[in-house]
């Protein structure tokens, strides 16, 4: 093995290899075990929400696919409706061309040759984290048997009655001209405005004030409406007003949603252009007026001066005339949550247009069953609630787009505006038959994404069809995914999996957190805080890194503020840690918490880890290297330590079970890291180096302790393979051939069971004790700064006769261990000399300090430490309760210094608890 672990030397290798020889691919025996990746965007890059998610999946693959199981991780890519079409209009706009230049063929055919090009990137991405998905299986939601069954599903709802196509209230993009989902729109907190507007009274002098944040919408009111136990405005209800700069009047009316504290407590009724306002006309009967043409100017429903004036110049003009007329009561300073299209950037209006629906009601009631039942579990169990509140106030769900790219809706239209529902034209007049006569044009929408993605479990494996793989894998054993979309995709997956399999599409639901920086912010471009995965695993220079995070902005105050912080927290740019680092981080990070602060130390601290277990290889290597020629004689004595790392690794292997079991991947990462580096590397590699070198050690005990190495270490790599897969096959290969084992892959080997019969609490016990006695006399070491390497002597006393027979029995181990040059056991009677002390249980151990250290020296030593370490604490204190500094410097920076504060004190109890120790003796 190399002396220095390089995980760039082995990852891409070990990859081509696995890939190449199909490992990744069901093996046809055992349990079926599958997971459906959820299809990331085809134009999208590895994020760090993908490296988390996929990390997690592929332990539970990788771990079941070593249970023996029947293992499918089912690959694929969504074809992204807004997201690709509106990466390749950019392109088109570089040449000077929309897509209406082209038309619609033409652009789809361009849309497929960037899919064909570019579309690729982040499945090859996702090999760098080394998943194992199926390759030769991997699905793209626009492929025909999928698109296929997205047909199937829609003829076959539309034909219940389930589908519909209706005037509604939607989130309309006036840039893209399409309706958007929820999930794609992206409301913030922005400074705005609150307007009062006088509304004058009918028939009455006088007028009511309503406040409104778009006074622009004002040209659409079709109501005022109060709170009907609100004495202001009792005596008005069923009254009407003037609604300014119309010739029209509207009417006074009450309704419980209004709240009484906000504004004025009369609030303007425009149901054509607010979701809540919709709903009050709904219950009223109130017809809307709609006065934005699609994107979002004014159109001929305003009064003529305001026709063709975009909506934010129409607020302007609004407020302008309003003023002139004196019906501006006041306009407040106001924080408001602004929608905005994730896509496009611009607010989202709502917009009352024709779209195509799904009926959901009946699709939600056996959704709901099916969870309260048990058929289908979420971990951790609170988000039932989550889904149970969506789904017991279910909407009709708007199911199409107005774009070019995706799944046309199969729907047909003749002359006469009559539809009809087909795979293709040919099916249509065959269902209805129609004859070659009629003219015949298909819908120009396409289905909202979701739609299809909705069918992934069941339409990636041959539905309709009834194909073997959906006969062995449906239903999924468990979805991983985040909780922002339970409501637009776990939900819909259940409700169509149950409307056309007859069952769920999946038995559990694991969510996990969603990835923040270590100060618990949203990763975003604007923050500049983004993290890219691959950065992490191969490194990147400071330049190539503020070049990532500054391209793009067009504000040079935030790019500038962007660059100051990255300079200040990565000033060498980032160190390549390979990607075993990260996906051991990602699963210490794997609990039920809704939050992940992401953490570089703790990176940092896994590459260690990597490191650790490369040089505990090589120890054992260089210790049984012979094994595989010679193997070791059946006629073998184990040692203490052979016999503790042996029971402590079947506690190990217990644990291991438990946490992926229990989806507690940060348990998993604990259990493992805690066997891997204190016991196994720390402890057992040190004791195992007296056996083998002390001439008191037996051929048979030497023979037991390198075999033991070779098993443990070859087990502890299985337990590690499925969150760490190359650092583990790499040194297996090597390691295998000394256990007996004819290396084929790591990946393919049985998971460690536990061995009930090798754990033994009394051996644990007594090696406990060993290494309580090596570290209490480390730690007077330590404390009395006497030189790591001096031999001492020292005094057992008062100690328990099981005390004396365990230290004969572990004499070699001890000594050695804790560099002692004698141990003399004193009598009850006997009065020891001034000695540094320790406690084990009821032995006293005593180290004489006499000749070994001088007193007055070191206590001058420790004193000049205090001066000085008091010092800086009063200073960093003092710091701390100065306002300007608490309330003016950065929160991280506080907060490091009161961290810098605590470790100060701590410093200063145990030199004060030394000099204590010293003046005692």
């Amino acid at each position: 093995m190399e002396k220095v672990y390089q995980p760039q030397n082995i990852e891409e290798h070990w990859y081509k290899t696995w890939e190449q020889n199909n490992y990744f691919a069901p093996s046809g025996n055992g349990t079926p075990y599958c997971i459906m990746i959820p299809p990331p965007n085809v134009t999208g890059s590895l994020h760090m929400g993908h490296g988390f998610g996929s990390t997690v999946m592929d332990i539970l693959i990788r771990y079941h696919r070593m249970q023996g199981e029947n293992t499918l991780w089912q690959p694929g890519t969504d074809h992204a409706g807004i997201a690709t079409q509106m990466v390749v209009e950019r392109q088109l706009m570089l040449n000077g061309q929309t897509r209406h230049d082209l038309g619609r063929e033409k652009f789809v055919e361009k849309v497929w040759e960037w899919k064909q090009e570019s579309g690729g990137t982040i499945t090859k991405q996702f090999r760098r984290l080394g998943t194992s998905m199926d390759w030769s299986r991997e699905r793209f939601t626009m492929d025909e048997s999928l698109s296929h069954a997205v047909r199937e599903v829609f003829i076959r709802l539309y034909e219940e009655g389930l589908i519909y196509r209706g005037t509604r209230l939607v989130n309309w993009d006036p840039k893209l001209h399409t309706a958007i989902s929820d999930l794609e729109v992206v409301s913030e907190e922005e400074d705005g405005q609150l307007w009062h507007i006088r509304y004058p009274l009918v028939d009455d002098k006088g007028h009511i004030v309503v406040a409104t944040t778009r006074p622009e919408t004002l040209l659409g009111d079709v109501a005022v409406a109060v709170h009907p136990d609100d004495e202001r405005y009792k005596h008005l209800i069923g009254k009407h007003v003037h609604l300014p700069l119309t010739e029209r009047t509207i009417p006074i009316m009450a309704d419980e949603f209004v709240d009484k504290e906000f504004g004025s407590g009369c609030v303007k009724i425009t149901p054509a252009h607010d979701f809540n306002d919709y709903a009050f006309g709904q219950r009223h009967q109130l017809t809307p007026i709609n006065i934005f043409t699609p994107d979002a100017h004014l159109n001929d429903n305003v009064p003529p001066v305001y026709r063709g004036l975009e909506r934010f110049a129409a607020r302007e003009q609004i407020v302008k005339d309003l003023d002139v007329l004196g019906l501006i009561e006041k306009i407040d300073k106001h924080k408001l949550k602004v929608p905005r299209g994730d896509r496009s950037g611009v607010v989202i209006e709502p917009y009352l247009t024709q779209q195509w629906f799904m009926k959901m009601k009946s699709l939600a009631e056996p959704a709901i069953e099916a969870v309260e039942k048990g058929e289908v579990k979420f971990i951790p169990e609170n988000w039932n609630k989550t889904y149970f509140q969506w789904l017991n106030n279910i909407e009709d769900w708007c199911i199409s787009r107005q774009l070019w790219w995706g799944h046309r809706i199969p729907a047909w239209y003749d002359e006469s505006g009559n539809s009809y529902v087909g795979h293709d034209e040919y099916d249509v007049r065959k269902r209805n038959q129609l004859s070659d006569k009629i003219k015949l044009n298909q819908e120009n929408d396409v289905l909202d994404t979701w739609f299809s993605a909705a069918l992934w479990p069941f339409s990636t494996l041959g539905w309709p069809e009834q194909t073997e793989e959906l006969t062995t894998f449906d239903p999924t054993n468990v979805l991983v995914t985040g909780f922002d979309i339970i409501f637009f995709w776990v939900a819909r997956m259940i409700m169509m999996g149950l409307k056309f399999t007859g069952q769920v599409p999946f038995r559990e639901v694991f969510i996990t957190g969603l990835i923040r920086d270590s100060e618990g912010q949203k990763m975003s471009k604007s923050k500049g805080n983004i993290l890219d995965p691959l950065d992490l695993i191969d490194g990147v220079t400071l330049d190539e890194l503020l070049r990532k995070r500054t391209q793009g902005l067009m504000q040079p105050a935030m790019a500038q503020k962007i660059e100051k912080s990255t300079r200040k927290q990565f000033p060498e740019g980032i160190a390549p840690h390979g990607t075993d680092a990260l996906r051991f981080t990602f699963c210490s990070f794997a609990s039920y918490g809704r939050e992940i602060r992401f953490d570089m130390a703790r990176l940092e601290g896994y590459r260690n880890f990597c490191n650790k277990l490369w040089n505990a290889a090589r120890y054992v290597l260089m210790n049984t290297s012979d094994l595989a020629t010679n193997p070791a004689s059946s006629n073998i004595a184990l040692s203490l330590p052979d016999r503790w790392i042996q029971s402590r690794l079947q506690h190990t292997i217990q644990e291991m079970h438990k946490a992926i079991a229990n989806y507690r991947f940060d348990l998993l990462a604990q259990a493992i890291y805690e066997f891997t580096w204190n016991e196994f590397c720390d402890w057992y590699l040190e004791l195992s180096k007296p056996i083998l070198t002390s001439a008191e050690s037996s051929p048979e005990q030497i023979q037991g302790t390198r075999q033991t190495l070779v098993t443990v270490l070859e087990t502890l790599l299985r337990l590690l393979h499925p969150i760490m897969p190359f650092i583990t096959e790499e040194i297996w290969q090597r390691v295998a051939p000394l256990a007996g084992i004819q290396p084929t892959s790591i990946m393919l080997q049985p998971y460690p069971q536990c061995e009930k019969s090798l754990q033994d609490e009394d051996i644990e016990t007594e090696l406990e004790w060993v290494k309580n006695v090596i570290v209490a006399i480390r730690t007077i070491r330590s404390e009395m700064n006497i030189a790591p390497g001096k031999q001492l002597s020292v005094l057992f006393h008062k100690g328990t006769e099981l005390d004396k027979k365990r230290y004969e029995k572990n004499r070699s181990l001890v000594n050695t261990l804790a560099k002692l040059e004698n141990v003399t056991w004193l009598t009850a009677n006997d009065t020891p000399p001034e000695s540094a002390t320790a406690m084990v249980g009821e032995l006293e151990i005593l180290i004489p300090m006499a000749g070994l250290i001088d007193k007055k020296e070191e206590s001058a030593r420790l004193n000049r430490e205090i001066a000085k370490t008091t010092k800086e604490a009063e200073r960093v204190e003092n710091k701390l309760q100065n306002p300007n500094f608490v309330d003016k410097a950065p929160g991280d920076v506080v907060e490091k210094e009161r961290d810098k504060l605590m470790e100060l004190k701590t410093t200063l109890k145990k030199l004060e608890s030394q000099l204590e120790k010293i003046s005692s003796l």
